[in-house]
């Protein structure tokens, strides 16, 4: 599998993962939302490591992996937090940002990345394909309605705003740790990002004041399972940003967000507004150029 399909396919398990998430957030604290998603990532991680017994990681590997799982860990913790705080329309493509916006900059100036003219244009097309495809209908055309919809919506916003750019770091460093990784270490960089991630979040949720440990079991079951997708989702990242230039493997898994707008007009049968049509055909159009040879 080429290293675009690697990565549009990590999009994909990122966008399902964030999707599920993203809808338990709503009824339960995001932060355990995220703890439990990543206990599920970590206990698949060490699974697959026993079984695929390839390779043999260095110390710093392993540090890199670990450095990798805390950028995971502080992302979707503020992420979640971002999704029960703000609207998922706009916190989503917000921390998106900064998940493209560094590793694409520190791989131009940094690691020397140089993609062609049609990958540079894919990837300057595929920031605001993101945004307009993630954004929320338009306000009420009723005045009064309209004016209370936007004073709420200004004030959801402040809340989740800073969590969301927060959660765009985090998953910036973890796509960037990922690439001094090389292919031949094995999983168990992987499994030690993984454990990282929970050490992150589990303080943070115990800390927390009002935030419960434990999860209902209609809760709990589908947020470890999701993540053990997200632990795919990473691994897939890894072997992506090995076979294409880190600055296009970025901005492909970074198109995640597209994938919760499908399905929330799939699943959810919720209305697509004419802004994320655009933003749909904005993301087709940058992938294309993305992935010109």
């Amino acid at each position: 599998m080429t290293g675009e399909a690697l990565a549009l396919t990590a999009a994909a398990a990122f966008g399902i993962t964030h999707f599920v998430a993203g809808l338990l957030a709503r009824r339960v604290p995001g932060v355990t939302v995220a703890l439990y998603t990543q206990v599920g990532g970590t206990v698949l991680a060490v699974l697959a490591a026993l079984v695929f017994t390839w390779g043999s990681p260095r110390p710093a590997d392993l540090a890199w992996g670990a450095l990798s799982g805390a950028g995971s860990g502080l992302g979707v913790a503020f992420l979640y937090r971002a999704m029960s705080r703000g609207p998922l329309s706009v916190v989503v493509p917000l921390s998106d940002v900064g998940a493209v916006a560094l590793p694409v900059l520190l791989a131009l100036a940094v690691v020397g990345d140089r993609p062609s003219p049609y990958g540079i244009a894919g990837i300057v097309l595929a920031l605001p394909a993101i945004w307009l495809a993630a954004s929320g209908p338009a306000d009420s055309p009723d005045g009064d309605a309209r004016g209370r919809a936007r004073a709420g919506r200004t004030s959801r916003l402040g809340r989740g705003s800073g969590d969301a750019l927060l959660a765009g770091t985090g998953f910036a460093l973890q796509f960037l740790a990922l690439k001094p990784i090389p292919l031949d270490a094995g999983l168990w960089p992987i499994t030690a990002g993984r454990a990282a991630s929970v050490a992150v979040i589990l303080p943070w949720v115990l800390a927390a004041s009002g935030v419960p440990m434990r999860l209902p079991v209609r809760s709990a079951v589908p947020a470890l399972a999701v993540g053990t997708l997200g632990s795919a989702a990473i691994a897939l990242f890894w072997v992506a940003a090995h076979r294409e230039l880190l600055a296009v493997a970025s901005v492909l898994a970074a198109l995640y967000p597209v994938v919760p707008v499908v399905l929330a007009l799939v699943v959810l049968r919720e209305r697509v507004t004419s802004r994320q049509a655009a933003g749909l055909a904005g993301a087709v159009a940058a992938i294309a150029l993305l992935t010109v040879p």
